[in-house]
């Protein structure tokens, strides 16, 4: 099964670790682990995460406060964002058609 990220979702996991990264050594290298871990989840058991909406499902990374929002299609896997869940709820919606 493809993942595949959209391009914003792809900035806000860049920026995730790279701001994990400056708070302590290794730390932004632990949440790009628990990030490969959770996508590693998702592609075992797309539907077995909180859905959203029709159309997308979110699966939560377990050391950190980010959610992934995903949708699946024929292609697979697409990662919507990468969602810190204690900031702007829904802000990603506009991704999704």
């Amino acid at each position: 099964m493809s993942v595949r990220l959209l391009p914003a979702a792809q900035v806000e996991l860049d920026e995730a670790i790279h701001w994990y990264a400056q708070q302590a050594p290794g730390l932004g290298d632990s949440f790009l682990v628990e990030f490969l871990r959770t996508i590693q989840l998702i592609e075992r058991h797309p539907t077995g995460w909180h859905p959203l909406s029709n159309q997308t499902r979110r699966c939560r990374l377990r050391r950190f406060p980010y959610g992934v929002i995903y949708s699946q299609d024929e292609q697979g896997i697409l990662i919507v964002a990468v969602a810190h869940l204690h900031r702007r709820p829904a802000y990603w919606q506009c991704r999704v058609n």
